[in-house]
């Protein structure tokens, strides 16, 4: 031990023995302190810290369902639906029209909007195609294309109307082209009334080589 000095012979003092008895005894209080420098603390043992948990974070809420139209009913009450587009709104079997119902966003309203595209039974080919937006409890037709073959669509927020061009043997199936026009709804001032506007078109024409699409066949009639 530090502070105990010995002498020549091995033996140790008796004051150096006095001595070491005090410095024993003080390192023995020390020790028992609570001043929490000894060899252990008197009292209650600290607490471990609380774990924090996250609170979970509510799930996302489901968006409101579209509300069902009558297509059928909707397309016979409306003027902008000619009659050659009215008379083929019979059911090709039991009650089943050849009708296609998209509901979805257009026109930036609150409500929603409808897309009706009208078909023949026998090969599917488009008729007209109709966009309608929810005015209170009715409906109004803010978009009417019934050049046949055409067909309409959402994507992205934006109208997509599709009009197929066939040549002199197409078959039904295989068109010679097609046009694909996206319209954009532009809103009126102070945000009523409104219009599409033209946005983009593209032009895609099919190769003649496609097994099935090289046998002449007539052109689809016009109903």
């Amino acid at each position: 031990m530090r502070g105990l000095s010995r002498h020549s012979g091995g033996a140790l003092t008796a004051g150096t023995t006095a001595l070491a008895g005090l410095s024993a005894l003080g390192l023995l209080m020390a020790g028992c302190s609570t001043g929490g420098t000894g060899t252990r603390d008197e009292g209650e043992a600290p607490k471990s810290d609380k774990v924090a948990h996250a609170t979970p974070s509510p799930s996302a809420t489901s968006p409101a369902p579209f509300t069902k139209v009558d297509p059928v009913k909707l397309l016979k009450a409306d003027p902008k639906v000619s009659a050659r587009v009215k008379a083929q709104l019979k059911p090709c079997t039991k009650d089943e029209y050849p009708i296609d119902v998209t509901y979805g966003h257009l026109t930036g309203a609150t409500g929603q909007d409808v897309i009706v595209n009208v078909m023949n039974c026998a090969d599917a080919v488009g008729l007209g195609a109709y966009v309608y937006r929810a005015s209170g409890a009715s409906y109004d037709n803010v978009f009417t294309a019934e050049e046949t073959p055409v067909y309409a669509e959402i994507d992205r927020g934006d109208l997509v109307v599709t009009r197929q061009q066939y040549a002199a043997g197409d078959k039904p199936a295989f068109a010679s082209s097609e046009v694909v026009t996206t319209y954009h709804w532009t809103a009126g001032s102070g945000g009523s009334g409104g219009k599409f506007a033209q946005q983009d078109q593209v032009e895609n024409d099919y190769s003649k080589a496609v097994a099935g699409n090289e046998t002449a066949a007539p052109v689809p009639a016009t109903p």
